[in-house]
């Protein structure tokens, strides 16, 4: 009777080994592309591990993820944007995520992107997405062949362009505001310009020697944002249009230009086959006069929870997505993707991204990743840009409340480069 009760128990413990594990994976919209999903399917085939995916709408994903790991309740992995400022102030990853470093993908990361996930010299994160990539004025050059344009290298040309194009039923600009963070990437990214027309303003904002509003970089872009709306080359449906149409827009030519990645052009012609991806040009972004190619090596990425159920079949997923086949999958079918940061997979950059990136010889960090305080408050960005377009606030108000902002934030950290400010 004894050593059928043993058996029994013995039984009952490999059934539930046997039960299949599920681990959660919650991220932000356009983060978990369906060619990931794609590949989560042929990891469960393989290893029987299973992922739940929780997408969520971009403008609720900040609060809900902040929320999930202050309560210790968060999913077994979970996406975020990284940045070697951000992942300390916001996510204290130290705590909450699990030390990567280890990891066998960990040696083939990009370096400058691996600076972005990296805390004290451990690795916590696997980026997600193109950090090649940079956000840049994707044009139709249809639009611009029949209309005798040229690409833009000053504000007043851009101006000229935008003009002639409304001027011929065109809406010159596609922008996309109900998705709470595209308009944003006018100011943030423009100011790489600092790189060039003021070197020592990133640094000194990070040793809180000057705010943004000193900045006459910062100012005169914030005035041309305002401006070129005024103009009307946003056109009336700014405040409805969403990103995911943008592809298609911009191929039926009812828009003319639009702020994308390099990937854009495969994203047109999958939106209307026959497109030729060759047709889509891209420029930097020329509000204050800009020509700085705007790098930026933060991308979004993934963490694994350090409070997960599952960190070891997390684990097994990052690995499993970093096999080269699989990055190459990734590359091959994810239209915005030229290349990852992880290596193992063949770029495929077109001629046009290659010509693109050689016409720059200068480059420069986009502000909200080389200024602390900058990316954590992107969704307040957005909010007073749209006050700054809406006439409620000018350049020098909202520059004001950025500045109060990344001061509170800094204060919270205990920044002691804001000693003084808490005396």
């Amino acid at each position: 009777m004894v050593l059928i009760s043993l058996q029994f128990y013995e039984n009952r413990e490999q059934n539930q080994e046997a039960q299949p594990v599920t681990i959660t994976y919650m991220a932000s919209q356009d983060w978990v592309m369906d060619a990931e999903i794609e590949l989560g399917e042929r990891f469960t085939q393989e290893t029987g591990i299973r992922i739940d995916y929780q997408i969520i709408p971009d403008d609720q994903y900040s609060n809900l993820l902040m929320t999930k790991l202050n309560t210790g309740e968060c999913t077994d992995l979970f996406g975020s944007q990284s940045g070697r400022f951000d992942i300390v102030s916001q996510l204290d990853v130290e705590e909450n995520a699990l030390d990567l470093t280890k990891e066998p993908w960990v040696a083939r990361l990009d370096p400058l992107v691996a600076e972005e996930v990296s805390v004290n010299g451990r690795i916590y994160g696997q980026p997600i997405q193109d950090a090649s990539a940079v956000w840049a004025v994707a044009y139709n050059k249809r639009i611009f062949r029949d209309l005798g344009l040229e690409v833009p290298t000053t504000y007043a040309q851009f101006k000229t362009v935008c003009q002639t194009i409304l001027d011929n039923g065109v809406t010159p600009i596609y922008e996309c505001v109900p998705d709470g963070w595209h308009h944003t990437l006018w100011l943030p990214e423009t100011a790489a310009a600092l790189a060039v027309r003021e070197p020592e303003t990133p640094e000194k904002l990070n040793r809180n020697e000057m705010t943004m509003v000193q900045s006459p970089t910062l100012q005169l872009i914030a005035a041309q944002v305002r401006d070129m709306v005024s103009r009307g080359y946003w056109g009336e449906d700014y405040m409805t249009n969403r990103y995911a149409d943008a592809a298609r827009k911009i191929a039926e030519g009812s828009y003319a230009m639009f702020l994308a990645q390099q990937g854009f052009q495969q994203e047109v012609a999958a939106a209307a086959p026959g497109f030729d991806p060759a047709d889509i040009g891209y420029f930097v972004i020329p509000l204050a006069d800009n020509q700085v190619l705007n790098r930026n090596p933060v991308t979004p990425t993934r963490f694994i929870y350090s409070g997960s159920e599952h960190p070891e079949e997390a684990k097994q997923y990052l690995e499993f997505l970093a096999r080269p086949e699989n990055l190459q999958y990734l590359i091959d079918h994810v239209p915005k993707y030229n290349n990852l940061p992880i290596s193992g997979g063949t770029p495929s950059y077109s001629e046009e991204v290659q010509s693109f990136y050689a016409s720059y010889s200068e480059q420069g960090i986009a502000l909200q990743s080389a200024v602390r305080y900058v990316n954590p408050q992107w969704t307040e960005i957005g909010k007073e840009l749209l006050n700054l377009i809406s006439g409620q606030i000018d350049g020098t108000e909202l520059l004001d409340r950025l500045d109060q902002n990344r001061a509170d934030q800094a204060r919270v950290n205990q920044d002691p480069n804001w000693e003084e400010d808490r005396k």
